[in-house]
């Protein structure tokens, strides 16, 4: 069999149905970025009398010259001959074609060409059947930049709908229709706003008008579809490219309506944008980790409920905006099935993100501000902090060495050993059992709290036989001791 050409280059003529424009685009693939390991996948299954394709958002990339995550193949082989033909084989979604090839530590997903019926739920197909032309299988995907698909072997490209030269302008286009597009499976609106801020790429006019009268289907999507489409908007350079057209196209409505109670919400004068923008900014200068970034982007979820004019300074106030936005962020992280550890840490960064640092404030200050917000919490919120500075739209370099001299001083004293939690202490819960004389019960927590605060007070109190000396003292002062 013929080596497979390292560089190709890839010229592509389209003209829409209707005539009105011809594209010829010419671009360079670099087949060095595929691995061996794909290529001979398709030599199997070619010795084996079938065809096979990168498909998907692996070529998408390829072509963008982006590192793919993973790598996606289409096959006219059907999934009961793919289970002969590979030896380590999952059914990992056999029903609707698809099996996943290990090879070493690697999967691979192939799937068989196959069509589609109707979406009489706006959710899966009624009917899926097995076809063997690649591009009755390319019709039924979401967005022209998806519909491609490359025989390496070959080196050809199909394009039956000008992704191509979608590619090249930036452009994101539906596959056909888009409020047929968008009626099929209403995850689909969201996934045109994931991909505007991923790709980087703009919304085709008539794909962006057609959410609106879509959104009927995609209030019907499960809550953890649509959360998992949040959490991969977070992985994009600009999320706020995704959230403003959530914002412009009703998506943010029926998704997160307490955010669009920002949109016009002026701020006082050390803001030069609205909460909603502010909060924008703030989402996009956070660090790409995807709890962060949803913590950011709803840090002043409560200020539209708490801003008041004040009679004293004419200018706007927010009291306890952190403590009602925290509540507000927990009640919507809960209802769209957030894991407990990603809500916990998103409420406890909302509810903390206020940083009123100043130089004048004591060790002990520093010492009971990691207490209060715990040490594993410190550098997100530093983190967080340095965003919303950032997000006022104003000069802030005074908030920024605030913020690295109060980080410096937190990581002056983790390195002494500083004690910030119960577990942090000299003494056990067992030792605090012996000196009583009592047994295991909700008393021995709370002796360990009241010395864990005469230690953060004064940490030279963190020695055992000085720590046994003051259990006696702290159990009396203890209400039901």
């Amino acid at each position: 069999m013929r080596p497979v050409p390292r560089r190709i280059t890839i010229r592509a003529i389209w003209s829409r149905p209707e005539g009105l424009e011809v594209q010829t685009v010419e671009t360079q693939l670099d087949a060095t970025a595929i691995p061996e390991s794909v290529i001979g996948l398709c030599r199997t299954l070619r010795a084996a009398g079938h065809k096979a394709w990168i498909v998907g958002g692996s070529l998408r990339d390829l072509l963008l010259q982006r590192v793919p995550k993973d790598w996606d193949l289409a096959t006219t082989a059907r999934p009961q001959q793919l289970m002969k033909i590979f030896k380590r084989v999952v059914p990992t979604g056999i029903a609707h074609g698809t099996v996943t090839v290990l090879l070493g530590d690697a999967g691979f997903e192939i799937t068989t060409l196959r069509g589609e019926g109707a979406y009489s739920d706006s959710r899966r197909p009624d009917e899926v059947f097995f076809v063997d032309d690649i591009e009755l299988d390319l019709a039924r995907r979401d967005f022209t930049v998806n519909a491609l698909a490359y025989d390496p072997l070959d080196s050809r490209l199909i394009d039956p709908f000008g992704g191509l030269g979608d590619l090249s302008s930036k452009l994101l286009r539906t596959v056909g229709r888009p409020e047929l597009r968008f009626s099929e499976d209403g995850l689909r609106v969201l996934r045109a706003a994931r991909f505007a801020a991923t790709l980087e790429f703009e919304l085709e006019p008539a794909t962006q008008a057609a959410i609106p009268s879509c959104l009927a289907a995609f209030s019907r999507v499960s809550k953890e579809r649509v959360r998992d489409e949040w959490l991969r908007t977070m992985e994009a350079p600009c999320p706020s490219r995704a959230f403003e057209v959530m914002r412009s196209t009703g998506i943010l409505s029926v998704t997160c309506p307490d955010l669009m109670e920002q949109v016009g919400c002026t701020q006082n004068q050390w803001h030069a944008y609205d909460v909603w923008k502010h909060s924008l900014v703030c989402l996009d200068a956070s660090p790409v980790r995807p709890v962060q970034r949803v913590a950011a982007l709803l840090h002043d979820l409560g200020k539209p409920r708490t801003r008041e004019l004040s009679e004293k300074t004419g200018d706007y106030t927010f009291y306890h905006h952190e403590t009602v936005g925290a509540d507000m962020a927990d009640a919507w992280l809960r209802e769209y099935r957030f894991s407990n550890e990603e809500r916990k840490t998103i409420v406890h960064l909302v509810r903390h993100h206020l940083i009123c640092y100043s130089s004048e404030w004591t060790d002990a200050a520093v010492r009971r501000f990691v207490r209060r917000v715990g040490p594993e919490h410190v550098d997100a919120l530093m983190d967080l902090g340095r965003a919303d500075a950032i997000g006022k739209g104003k000069p802030v370099n005074d908030e920024f060495a605030a913020l690295e001299e109060l980080r410096a001083r937190v990581e002056g004293l983790i390195a002494k050993g500083t004690a910030f939690g119960t577990k942090d202490l000299a003494i056990s819960g067992r030792d605090v059992m012996d000196k009583l004389g009592v047994r295991p019960g909700p008393i021995i927590g709370r002796v360990l709290e009241r010395m864990l605060e005469r230690v953060i007070e004064e940490p030279s109190l963190n020695e055992r036989e000085t720590l046994l000396d003051l259990v006696e003292a702290c159990a009396a002062a203890e209400p039901q001791a």
